[in-house]
């Protein structure tokens, strides 16, 4: 029997490797081969042995400076494909000046950022083991939207919460991290991404929104940039647990350019100056109302939702009725609300002046009828407009969607008749016909294309 020859093997792909400046620097070159070597990266001795070339840079001083440009110069030189990272890459324009053929710059100490460039110019070598998990990882969500979770922890102790407790201070993720993770989703179909932490509007104070890299360009770690560089991956980009900051308001102008979805989740909680100081809430409880009219001004679409809390430990019929009447005034789309719960290990349980079960009730139920009121008004203003949906399933021929007032599972859908060429995960176009409390009716905005025979009819997805 003549056995086939076996086919060799393919060649692993090759990096060359060029370390200059302090211990310091040497250590993140370490990290960068050890990562580069576990992926299965053979490291090459020579330029002209490798496919590209990493210069890990100093930039302390002049003279640091000009030795990194010059070993930039003599990698393109040899090779032609070269990253650069280091403390000089800081200096990125500096860098890209100097030599504009760089495939990448990062900052110092951005291991992950180099991994991520040197994937995107020399793709990793098959690995039967990790390949089998997709680059977005394993979702449990439909295909077409993600969270996107950019924090962890929080550095507020409001008293009625024990979050702090069970995941600690706020913990930003590296920025040049949290948006290679948006661009995998993205490039495996996600549509919308939900970015979600304790605090949003804090992303970064813990390291005082220190300057990352994503695509070798510098990118401060900071809610407003981070923002508006998802707003460029051409996915609907929806913000939660935005606490009322100032600095929200740069926020504003990228929803009214329709780079982010003029959306926001804001976590008021009461409307009482009193309330929320027992409350421990941050921000100026104050100027909440001035603030939603000045958002509405710059961004006429937005939708805000929000949460709420009654029969806080003290809290006195005027002081609620002070809350129905910011409700009535501030008209929030989307609105929750929770009877006050002693939660074991809570500060707010030892304050005086517990609501009696029965009154916390009553309250939630005014309060619910005034909401209702708000957002039926606010929905039927919508009759007769177009709007733009997402797709979340299509059952007998009635596509179940949602547009940008409304986040999955805790908003509102839009019910689209006559979309029997509807697909799950699709952009529609569509007129709305009705309304009621909380949902949309609608039909397409114009009939879309006949399809061809062969196509396979929409099923409902399942998470």
């Amino acid at each position: 029997m003549v056995s086939r020859p076996r086919k060799p093997a393919a060649r692993a792909p090759r990096v060359g490797f060029v370390s200059l400046g302090c211990p310091k620097a040497l250590v993140d070159s370490e990290d960068i081969l050890t990562r580069l070597r576990a992926e299965g990266y053979e490291i090459a001795p020579t330029y002209e042995g490798s496919d590209l070339v990493v210069v890990n840079t100093c930039g302390f001083i002049d003279a640091a400076e000009a030795e990194s440009l010059e070993a930039i110069g003599e990698a393109l030189a040899a090779n032609g494909k070269v990253i650069v990272t280091g403390c000089l890459g800081a200096k990125a324009d500096l860098v890209r000046d100097a030599h504009p053929a760089v495939l990448a710059v990062t900052g110092p100490h951005a291991a992950p950022e180099v991994m991520a460039a040197v994937h995107a110019h020399l793709p990793r070598p098959h690995d039967p083991f990790t390949d089998l998990v997709p680059p977005q990882g394993i979702r449990l969500t439909p295909r077409h939207y993600a969270y996107l979770k950019i924090s962890e922890g929080c550095n507020h102790r409001c008293t009625f919460c024990i979050i702090p407790s069970m995941r600690g201070d706020l913990a930003s993720r590296p920025v040049g991290e949290v948006m290679r993770e948006a661009e995998n989703l993205v490039r495996a179909g996600v549509r919308e991404l939900l970015v979600i932490s304790q605090d949003t509007s804090a992303y970064g104070v813990d390291v005082r929104y220190r300057t990352g890299f994503w695509g070798g360009r510098p990118l401060r770690t900071r809610m407003t940039e981070l923002c508006a560089a998802l707003g460029t991956l051409g996915a609907w980009v929806r913000l939660h647990y935005v606490y009322p900051y100032p600095h929200v308001d740069e926020v504003i102008p990228l929803m009214a350019d329709a780079r982010v979805l003029p959306y926001l989740d804001v976590p008021f909680q009461h409307a009482s100056p009193r309330i929320l100081k027992l409350m421990k809430r941050p921000a100026a409880a104050e100027r909440n109302l001035e603030r939603v009219h000045a958002w509405r001004a710059a961004c006429p679409d937005l939708t805000i939702r929000s949460t709420f809390i009654v029969g806080f430990p003290g809290e006195t019929e005027a002081e609620f009725a002070a809350l129905l009447d910011f409700l009535r005034e501030a008209r929030l789309d989307r609105v929750g609300c929770f009877a006050y719960s002693p939660v074991e290990g809570a500060a707010a349980n030892a304050l005086p002046g517990a609501v009696p079960e029965e009154i916390k009730q009553d309250r939630l139920a005014r309060f619910m009828a005034v909401q209702a009121e708000v957002s039926r008004e606010r929905l039927a203003a919508k009759v007769g407009r177009e709007a733009t949906v997402l797709v979340d399933a299509v059952d007998g021929g009635v596509a179940i969607a949602r547009s940008a007032a409304d986040a999955p599972e805790i908003d509102g859908l839009v019910r689209v008749a006559r979309a029997r060429h509807a697909r799950v995960g699709e952009f529609l176009r569509v007129r709305i016909t009705a309304s009621d409390d909380h949902d949309l009716e609608a039909v397409p905005a114009e009939e879309p294309p006949a399809r061809r025979a062969k196509a396979r009819p929409a099923t409902p997805s399942r998470a």
